[in-house]
Formats: C-alpha cells, sequence, structure tokens
C-alpha cells in the first residue's frame, strides 16, 4: 500500500484523502430515520424557503438541505414548522433547523450551530412616509414591526433602552407578527412606521409591494452569521455537515448558492 501510494501524484492522493475523510465523516452521522435527512423550516420566507406553484419547498435552505442531504447518503425532508417552534423540535421531529436563522448566543444555549452565510437586516419604509430611518438609531419614537421571536427582537429592546432612552428620545416600540408578510402588510396600513426584516427577504417584499414600500436604511443592521441548528451534543452530526461544507466549498457549489441568494460567504 505505502508503494502504490508513492506512485500517485500529490494533488491525485489528496483528492483520494479528501474524499475519503469526506465519506467516513457523514456516513457516521446518526438520523432519526435511518436515510432521511428531516429539516425544521418556516416556509413563508422567501428567498430562504418559500412554496413554488407545485407546492414544493424551494429556496436556499432547501438546496443547502439538499446538498448536505447528498453528502449523508440520505434523502432530505423538509418540514414546515412555525417559526417560534423551530429549535424546540430539534432531535423529535427533525435532525437538524435550516432556516434563515442567526446564531446568537440565546439559541446557543439551546442548541448547536454551524454557521453557513453571513447577513444582516434592512429597515423598510413606506416611500413617501416622513419616517425613513437609514440606520437603526433612527428608530427612536419609530413604531417598528418585526416577525415574532427573530434574534432582532431583544436588539431593538436593547437598543430603546441604552441609546434612545438614555440620550432624551423616544422609546422604540417593538411590535412582533407571525410572519414577515404580516408585517409588510401592518406597514403599508400604518399600524406600524418600519420594519426591520433580513435583507435578501427584505428585497422580496418591497419587489413585491409595487413601489409602496422601499429599503430605508443606507447598510446592513445587525450583520450576524446564519447558521444550521443541530441538537446539543451531537457532535457526529456537527462534524457530518461541517465537512459537507467543506466539501461544497471545495469544488464550488458553496459559491454558486451563495451568490445565487445575494448573500456573504462564511470563511
Amino acid at each position: 500500500m505505502k508503494q502504490s501510494l508513492k506512485k500517485i501524484p500529490y494533488h491525485m492522493a489528496l483528492s483520494v484523502a479528501l474524499a475519503t475523510c469526506f465519506s467516513s465523516v457523514t456516513h457516521a452521522a446518526p438520523l432519526l430515520t435511518n436515510g432521511v435527512f428531516k429539516v425544521g423550516l418556516e416556509a413563508t420566507y422567501p428567498p430562504f424557503e418559500s412554496y413554488d406553484s407545485k407546492k414544493n419547498i424551494v429556496g436556499l435552505d432547501p438546496d443547502f438541505a439538499a446538498l448536505i442531504a447528498k453528502d449523508l447518503n440520505a434523502k432530505p425532508q423538509l418540514i414546515d414548522t412555525k417559526f417560534t417552534s423551530l429549535i424546540l423540535g430539534l432531535g423529535k421531529k427533525y435532525d437538524a433547523v435550516i432556516s434563515g436563522l442567526y446564531v446568537t448566543p440565546e439559541r446557543l444555549k439551546q442548541a448547536d450551530a454551524i454557521p453557513y452565510a453571513m447577513t444582516g437586516a434592512s429597515i423598510i419604509a413606506l416611500k413617501n412616509s416622513s419616517t425613513l430611518p437609514k440606520t437603526e438609531n433612527d428608530l427612536c419614537g419609530v413604531k417598528v414591526g418585526l416577525q415574532q421571536g427573530t434574534a432582532w427582537v431583544s436588539s431593538l429592546k436593547k437598543l430603546s433602552e441604552s441609546y434612545c432612552v438614555k440620550n432624551g428620545k423616544a422609546a422604540i416600540q417593538v411590535m412582533e407578527f407571525p410572519t414577515a408578510s404580516e408585517v409588510s402588510q401592518a406597514l403599508m396600513s400604518k399600524n406600524v412606521n418600519a420594519q426591520l426584516e433580513i435583507a435578501p427577504a427584505a428585497k422580496i417584499l418591497v419587489e413585491k409591494s409595487r413601489g409602496r414600500l422601499v429599503i430605508s436604511s443606507s447598510r446592513l443592521v445587525y450583520p450576524l452569521p446564519l447558521g444550521i441548528y443541530v441538537t446539543q451534543g451531537n457532535t457526529a452530526l456537527v462534524t457530518a455537515i461541517k465537512a459537507s461544507l467543506a466539501k461544497a466549498k471545495a469544488n464550488g457549489q458553496y459559491d454558486v448558492l451563495i451568490k445565487k441568494y445575494n448573500l456573504e460567504p462564511i470563511h
């Protein structure tokens, strides 16, 4: 065996070694159901996940789920779940959550996460409104709508106390809604004055508004990595997912998905 390895060119030997590494790692990951990679997501959140005209769930996260499932020698099964219940279902209903969730200290207390992309939030406002916040600091005294359970709820409350109130400005009024589209409806109905939404989704919401909404922010707000969440302590699956992402980066599949959905890569 040692003699045969010497005859193989270095780059070929490296490729064989990497393939063996990826294969042995990914195939070892235990799943709730053998041969099925069950993924929890909320399918009302384009471009991350939504239903197409044929009732199939499509988007960034289904694409990543399919990529990982292939390396696990499993079929992806996408389970549509309410956003606030996603983490709670880990290890019970599904193996992983891939649903445009930021990696935050609060969520890491409940589950382990593997970063897979970088993004941040955009501020959406009515096109002809007198309230057109450029940054999060402009949200003092503004009634801000966002989806229930998002990481920005606590961020805005902290900002309201540490910046707005401390500097004699009016507090931020945070209003939560079940879905991002419901927030947009509330904005167009003038029940809220601004919406905070993850940048790729914000772009789609603005496009669907037919000119009624605009992205008023001048930069990304609260940029953070997005994470694939798994049950705490499931090191085999964490290792397998990391290996799958590393393989995708090496063969170019990762860059294709990142560019397709207008995100920033994790280095």
